[in-house]
């Protein structure tokens, strides 16, 4: 398999189905191509992005979901290297003429990315969230290519403010773009990738991904703990709390089916920035304070985060293996941004009232 095409012409794009459906995110259109069941789960999933325009117009994407198909022969992978911080396998990437495919090493799904070309094939119903992030990786990619840089952050918005939220994995990014949303008005646009782009204001934007949320996101906030049996929540309760927060249970939270329809908007005017440098072991009280972002490459590096093996540059090359983000393009995008350093103890009630603040100007 030298070409993308020798990869198509071993797979049976037909299986993909007949039946589309369209997702719209502010520019980007998509269409995907999928077999039931799979099809309907994921109709539901991205409800709040679905449209009557086609992807496969002028500057639309289309993807090809294939359930069960496998690459025969299997091609040789080399180990995608993981950001600075980041432990153990996840993908691994063989190279084409023309295209890439990566594979997601502990599920086995498979993945061609190639110009004009979105294919996902292997055990994507046991990996729907796999397939999720394969979809959404399009709006992504397509973003990039027209300038935008990729932030690890979540983000709500409301009317003329966003607030987006960066810090390092398990920080509480999720938890805190949550408690915002109990602000009246305030709508969900990202959980852990976000879009931005320089302009006066600069530009937010946001992807049809739900959060997934541990259990201490969930016991912390009224409004979550239905998510949990009552016995599950007892259980949880009798954790010591460094055990709690660091406990892995993912469970997807459906933004429409806890906070109500049309608390989505996937784009906005982008306004404040905080990164959260705070601490479980500190006793000093909750600080938001602003920073010069230049001043602090600490902070800077919580922000920006690697587009990864599937995303091919204007240029018509792939990301290469290793390639760590320019801080330059990044401090251009959010130039006239609020950016604001989150330290001391981890208050969310306290932050919640900052973000209150913010949003509701």
């Amino acid at each position: 398999m030298r070409t993308a095409a020798d990869v198509l012409s071993a797979l049976d794009l037909a299986a993909a189905g007949t039946v589309p459906f369209h997702l719209v995110v502010a520019p980007v259109r998509l269409t995907v191509l999928c077999p039931e069941p799979l099809r309907a789960r994921l109709v539901a999933y991205f409800a709040e992005a679905l449209d009557d325009r086609p992807g496969d117009d002028p500057g639309g994407h289309v993807v090809h979901l294939l359930p069960g198909q496998v690459l025969d022969p299997e091609p040789t992978w080399t180990e995608w290297q993981r950001e600075q911080g980041k432990s153990g396998r996840k993908d691994a990437v063989c190279d084409l003429e023309d295209g890439r495919l990566i594979r997601k090493l502990r599920s086995g799904v498979t993945f061609l990315q190639a110009p004009g070309v979105a294919v996902a094939l292997g055990p994507l119903e046991a990996n729907e969230s796999t397939v999720i992030n394969f979809i959404n990786t399009q709006v992504l990619n397509a973003g990039l290519r027209d300038g935008w840089q990729l932030c690890h952050a979540a983000a709500v918005t409301k009317g003329a403010r966003t607030l987006a939220i960066s810090g390092l994995s398990g920080g509480g990014k999720s938890t805190s773009a949550l408690r915002m949303m109990e602000i009246d008005g305030t709508g969900f646009m990202s959980n852990d990738r976000l879009l931005v782009r320089a302009g006066r204001p600069a530009r937010a934007l946001g992807i049809p991904k739900h959060p997934r949320i541990n259990p201490g996101t969930i016991l912390g906030n009224p409004r979550l703990r239905p998510m949990l049996s009552p016995a599950r929540r007892a259980t949880l309760a009798a954790l010591p709390e460094a055990e709690l927060w660091a406990l892995e249970d993912k469970h997807d939270l459906i933004i429409p089916e806890v906070y109500g329809t049309g608390r989505v908007t996937y784009d906005g005017p982008l306004t404040d920035f905080w990164v959260l440098n705070w601490r479980r072991d500190s006793a000093a009280p909750t600080r938001v304070h602003e920073v010069a972002l230049a001043e602090r490459p600490d902070l800077l590096g919580a922000i920006m985060k690697s587009p990864g093996p599937f995303y091919r540059r204007p240029d018509g090359h792939f990301e290469p293996n290793g390639n760590a983000p320019d801080p330059g393009p990044y401090l251009a995008a959010l130039r006239g941004v609020r950016v604001c350093e989150v330290s001391g103890g981890i208050d969310f009630d306290a932050l919640a009232r900052q973000g209150r603040r913010v949003l509701d100007g």
